[in-house]
């Protein structure tokens, strides 16, 4: 063979470029956020609370979403517009559709108020409606229990925390060094701790339709929560002991134990999430629905979610299974063009404490790899048959 016949025949046996492989599309956004800084619920810090100075002074009535507040969740939705925008949900010019934006949030001030703030940050100058029940009505996705949607067993629901936690007892025997650091924080002087303390007790709720919690894990958790949401806000504390971040972290802990008897059992966490866990697959799957959709709620809604889909809650400046204040799980559905196949893509999104204290613009994205599912995602119809799996059964509309 001469040497022109060898070239063209070597040519023929290197391989062809391969063509370049479209692009994953992102087809719908759905948001579950926490409410974001608010002032303390009356009572969180429980009365009978001793400190070594008095508590600060907020300026806004108890439970509602502050200015400070507000603005880091127009920053925070500042960022995610940033995200929508690239993966072409939003346009890049004027106001998105009607109806191509959902946000509903529970009926609660910081939680109404904390949609609207949101919205001025993921659509400026733009009249997107935060949509909500009346105050009067227990919103089924964000109070379930209150709401009656399932046929929600209080003495099986205790019996399930009892397993999961091992005893209440127990629970707050574990996180006797972050009780501890607590009282370091308070700075009280009293050797005998400086929350009350009442004996670990979790019993069905009056009516039936919750559980009640007493002990050191329901009196110091609220605490704990306290002096994050002062922390955040920029609050002084003249008089106290220093309280910095990663002290914060600590006894953030208290409060993400708290979960492990509201939303983190099996049947807790099948009945919290009952409601929500089958609207969130509505907005992922139906046909008619918008292409983002943002809930907000609050820290019993995100864990009970986190809890069903198995996943873990863990963002920088927190303890693990704590919620920032604005933090939010993000679910994706996204298309492979090259396959046809759909799937959901998980992840957190939080500020931190110092964050969410300096109204930084950065945002904290943590992956959520849900257990059974591929690294890159979760097939879309095995996700919705696991979510559908973990979800107690709603009761036939009365």
């Amino acid at each position: 063979m001469t040497l022109p016949r060898l070239l063209a025949a070597a040519l023929l046996l290197i391989p062809a470029p391969l063509a370049a492989q479209p692009a994953l599309r992102v087809e719908r956004v759905v948001m579950l956020i926490r409410h974001g800084v608010r002032a303390p619920i009356d009572g969180e810090a429980p009365a009978g609370t001793r400190t070594a100075a008095p508590w600060p002074h907020w300026p806004v009535p108890a439970e509602h979403l502050t200015p400070h507040g507000a603005q880091a969740l127009t920053l925070l939705a500042a960022a995610d517009r940033a995200v929508l925008l690239a993966d072409g949900l939003l346009p890049s010019d004027g106001c998105p559709a009607a109806g191509a934006i959902r946000i509903h949030s529970n009926t609660a001030e910081r939680t109404i108020a904390s949609g609207k703030a949101f919205a001025r940050g993921l659509a400026p100058g733009c009249p997107l409606p935060v949509e909500h029940l009346s105050a009067d009505r227990a919103d089924p996705l964000f109070e379930p229990l209150r709401a009656g949607v399932t046929r929600f067993d209080a003495a099986a629901a205790v019996a399930d925390i009892r397993r999961y936690t091992g005893g209440v007892d127990a629970l707050a025997r574990r996180h006797a060094a972050d009780i501890a650091a607590l009282d370091r924080l308070l700075g009280c002087g009293d050797p005998q701790g400086c929350s009350p303390m009442l004996p670990s007790r979790v019993t069905p709720s009056a009516d039936g339709r919750g559980i009640d919690l007493t002990g050191p894990i329901r009196t110091t958790s609220g605490t704990a929560q306290v002096l994050l949401l002062q922390y955040a806000e920029g609050l002084a504390l003249p008089g106290w002991p220093p309280v910095d971040a990663a002290a914060l972290q600590r006894v953030g802990a208290l409060h993400a134990a708290l979960f492990d008897v509201f939303t983190r059992p099996p049947y807790m966490a099948a009945h919290q999430s009952a409601a929500l866990g089958r609207a969130l697959l509505a907005a992922l799957t139906d046909a008619e629905v918008p292409a983002v959709t943002v809930l907000v709620g609050h820290d019993t809604n995100v864990t009970a979610l986190a809890a069903v889909l198995h996943v873990p809650l863990r963002a920088p400046g927190y303890a693990e299974g704590d919620v920032a204040p604005g933090g939010a799980i993000w679910l994706e559905r996204v298309l492979d063009p090259a396959s046809g196949r759909r799937f959901v893509r998980a992840s957190y999104r939080t500020q931190s404490p110092d964050t969410l204290r300096a109204l930084s613009p950065a945002v904290d994205v943590t992956p959520l790899a849900i257990p059974g599912c591929a690294p890159d995602g979760c097939d879309l119809a095995r996700f919705a048959t696991m979510l559908r799996g973990r979800l107690a059964p709603l009761r036939a509309a009365q």
